[in-house]
């Protein structure tokens, strides 16, 4: 039921954005009454919280993302480089399940305070990220000459937004290693 109720959350929220999208429409979509979708989250915010969760770890498990079987490659690698690599593949990964669902985030937080405080939060966590990636590259080996952990972040935290590969992959039509390609560089 659970699972019912985040997909057919994620559908609707992606479809029709966060404020058109109720907690009502969601149970019915889901074949639930409306107390059960309630029961089983509590809130409309709550709810959106679990439809990301799942969309950047691909499924329910409590794991975090870096300990992920995928993520795995980035820890593997041996050079600045190839941590870097693996990393463009993990981020293709993510956010080919996150990247529309991260819009209805960023245009939830213009109306709704406790939905600003979530586009905060994912985007410190993405900038988190970025920054342990680097790190990590950086103890392999030299970064790039003249760059700097924090302008190595930068870059990154950039890099691995999620609109980019929505506008290059679900927009413009791009492949997906072409994508991958484009943010390793």
């Amino acid at each position: 039921t659970r699972q019912a109720i985040v997909k057919a959350a994620q559908e609707l929220f992606t479809a029709d954005g966060y404020a058109a999208t109720s907690l009502a429409g969601i149970a019915a979509a889901a074949g639930v009454a409306r107390p059960t979708a309630f029961a089983a989250f509590g809130s409309k915010p709550a709810l959106l919280r679990q439809v990301l969760d799942q969309a950047l770890a691909g499924d329910d498990e409590p794991v975090p993302v870096a300990q992920r079987p995928w993520f795995r490659p980035v820890w593997d690698a041996s050079t600045p480089a190839a941590a870097l690599d693996a990393y463009a593949g993990v981020c293709t990964l993510i956010n080919s399940r996150v990247a529309r669902i991260f819009e209805v985030v960023r245009r939830a937080a213009d109306q709704a305070p406790e939905i600003a405080q979530l586009w905060d939060t994912l985007q410190r966590n993405r900038r988190a990220g970025a920054r342990m990636v680097i790190e990590h590259a950086a103890a392999l080996g030299p970064l790039t000459a003249g760059l700097d952990l924090d302008h190595a972040t930068d870059i990154l935290w950039i890099f691995n937004d999620p609109a980019h590969y929505d506008t290059l992959v679900s927009r413009c039509g791009w492949p997906e290693p072409a994508y991958t390609s484009w943010f390793s560089s």
